[in-house]
């Protein structure tokens, strides 16, 4: 695979390196920076953790499982949205999409672009607000995210936005947990009560969400097969998805 050009940005995301590439300022930009703060002090150990990064054989053909299902068998253009690490891009990869990914933190993208160049996958990944990507319309036919809605301002806005550069007929797949702590920790002690799905949802409320914003034929499944976390899973994982309507 190939990094596509996209007309709106004049050249790959890859070739933006750090530019934070966003469609207007907000309010919320405040909340946003602390996120970003978060996210890019934990880059250089997030992978170590077993239920963040891939460590086995067998973790990783389980994921690929999950992705073959969920993402389907055919090669499509997909965006991983929040992609981190890029854990859940290069999996996409080596089902053979074309991948791009977006992420606020530039410490997390290093690390992504590091992985996707060892194992010789040429993904794009660029810095971006996942509420406002600069993408057109149509420009893919899957989006996915892991672990990411819990961490936005605004996420009914985000998956509007991820169906407008979904083409109709293509599919939004996220990966997500009902956390449930007791207290807020690290940065988000500061910005929790900005964030409406902050500690994740359970997976009905979260398919609910999906169908208001315009989504069809949704489903969902438990993911708590250990071997998919390297442990057994501390919290309520799941992945639920819908399709564009046409």
């Amino acid at each position: 695979m190939h990094p596509q050009t996209y007309p709106e940005l004049e050249s790959s995301p890859g070739r933006l390196e750090d530019d934070f590439v966003t469609r207007r300022p907000r309010a919320d930009e405040a909340v946003k920076k602390v996120v970003r703060q978060h996210w890019n002090g934990r880059a250089e150990t997030f992978d170590d953790a077993s239920h963040h990064g891939v460590h086995t054989a067998d973790q990783r053909d389980r994921w690929l499982d999950v992705l073959r299902e969920w993402a389907g068998e055919d090669s499509r253009r997909a965006l991983d949205v929040g992609c981190g690490t890029g854990v859940i891009s290069l999996l996409l990869a080596e089902l053979g999409h074309d991948v791009a990914g977006v992420d606020v933190a530039p410490a997390m993208l290093a690390r992504a672009r590091r992985k996707a160049r060892d194992a010789g996958h040429a993904i794009d990944f660029f810095r971006g607000d996942a509420e406002r990507l600069p993408f057109p319309d149509d420009s893919f036919e899957l989006v996915t995210a892991r672990h990411l809605v819990w961490t936005l301002p605004d996420p009914e806005s985000a998956l509007r936005e991820w169906q407008r550069v979904v083409e109709p007929g293509g599919r939004v797949v996220l990966f997500e947990g009902y956390w449930d702590h007791e207290e807020p920790w690290d940065e988000y002690e500061e910005i929790h009560g900005d964030l409406p799905l902050y500690d994740g949802r359970p997976p009905v409320t979260l398919r609910e969400l999906l169908g208001d914003e315009g989504l069809r034929d949704l489903a969902h499944e438990p993911l708590q097969d250990p071997t998919l976390w390297g442990r057994e899973p501390h919290h309520d994982y799941y992945v639920v998805g819908g399709t564009v309507p046409r």
